[in-house]
């Protein structure tokens, strides 16, 4: 073992000098190796940021995986059921399979009273885990607590857009909104969140403790609630069914139930951003296809160029696999080098924050820079040098010592 490791690092030290005294020759091949093991790495850095910014726009919308939503309603006259007996089957639910996270939903048109009058809003009215289930970004404030639903005035959440017609105020000092009804009740701020929609100006959003006994029967007929449970991936088959069978048994055979899965790993197979990556993926790869026949041309030139110093190391009782092996690790040394520096500056690139506030600036789970990028450029690299090596190599051991002493 440690002569078989001696003979490794040696002629590891043996390419290197080499390719310094030869660096001129291949130090122009070496640089499309380099750009292009960079842009692998690139592909696969930043495409591990737009993959998790893709899941999480999905999951805004959907739900993180797997997300289970549960309605029911009169098949006859199409009203949903009664909220308090979805409820009770909900909680029983909740209870009985020991769902960590979970959240009713539901919009409502309300109007609240600013400078300039009354305004329409869009509004929410969820549980305090459905942020959590829907990745709910803040730019300012908090989220609900169940603390809030003790509050006199209730907590409410509202997007940039509205906060910005109250002036942008320091929430600190509990800025107040009107929302007008019967009565009308003053709600405090709590926290603010990104605009979602380009149609609805004021969007605010509510804990469902405060809005749900509000609500009328047309109301809820009109906009469905929504009951939503956050489970295991491997158990959502068993659980959709085992919920489905629960729900119908406790609202009875004239309800019609429905549980399915809403996140977008229900209906999105792999990555989504495949195609992409494999276009520039390739486009990648066919630059190191040229950086490699470039390096084959300089490799061979250099060995014709050595002939005489094969030979002598031949007749000195130099083996054909010890030749093969130096003239091969050239090639794979002088790649790698490349590879470290393409990796490098790839690095560089997708840490940048500049690129970074680009491509995950709105992220919530911000991922770190895939060691397996940085792994798959250096494999990519050494594959390059083993092949373009492998010419020159077989063209050095068929030197005849006679030939080349004589060369």
């Amino acid at each position: 073992m440690n002569r078989l490791a001696s003979g490794l690092v040696g002629a590891v030290v043996e390419a290197w000098a080499e390719l310094r005294i030869h660096r001129t020759r291949v130090l122009l091949s070496l640089i499309g190796i380099a750009v292009a093991v960079c842009a692998i790495t690139v592909v696969v850095g930043a495409g591990a940021l737009l993959s998790q910014s893709q899941a999480e726009s999905n999951e805004r919308s959907g739900g993180r995986p797997a997300m289970l939503q549960i309605s029911a309603f009169d098949p006859d006259s199409g009203l949903p059921v009664p909220m308090d007996e979805m409820d009770a089957a909900y909680t029983t639910a909740i209870q009985r399979y020991s769902i960590e996270f979970w959240s009713r939903n539901t919009y409502f048109d309300s109007r609240v009273q600013l400078s300039n009058g009354v305004n329409a809003v869009y509004g929410e009215a969820v549980d305090p885990d459905y942020a959590t289930m829907h990745r709910v970004r803040l730019v300012e404030g908090r989220w609900f607590t169940a603390a809030d639903a003790n509050r006199i005035a209730p907590a409410v959440v509202i997007n940039d857009d509205l906060w910005a017609q109250l002036g942008s105020p320091d929430l600190e000092t509990h800025p107040t909104v009107e929302l007008m009804g019967e009565p009308n009740r003053t709600a405090v701020v709590i926290g603010v969140t990104p605009s979602s929609s380009d149609y609805v100006d004021f969007e605010l959003t509510l804990m469902w403790s405060d809005v749900a006994p509000h609500l009328t029967a047309q109301q809820l007929a009109e906009n469905s609630a929504t009951y939503e449970l956050w489970v295991p991936p491997e158990l959502s088959v068993q659980l959709e069914q085992a919920v489905l069978a629960d729900f119908q048994g406790s609202l009875g055979d004239d309800v019609e139930v429905q549980v399915s899965r809403s996140d977008y790993l229900s209906y999105v197979e792999g990555d989504p951003l495949l195609p992409l990556k494999l276009a520039v993926g390739g486009v990648a790869g066919l630059v190191l296809l040229l950086g490699a026949l470039g390096l084959v041309n300089i490799a061979l030139v250099t060995v014709r160029q050595r002939i005489r110093e094969i030979g002598i190391r031949r007749s000195f009782g130099a083996t054909a696999g010890r030749v093969f092996f130096a003239v091969m690790m050239e090639s794979i040394v002088a790649s790698v080098a490349a590879g470290v520096i393409g990796v490098a500056v790839a690095v560089l690139i997708v840490q940048n924050p500049f690129v970074r506030e680009k491509l995950a600036g709105a992220l919530i789970d911000v991922p770190a820079f895939p060691i397996e990028a940085a792994l798959i450029g250096l494999v990519s690299a050494a594959g390059v040098g083993a092949l373009a090596g492998l010419l020159p190599a077989l063209v050095a051991v068929r030197v005849k010592v006679i030939d080349a002493i004589r060369y």
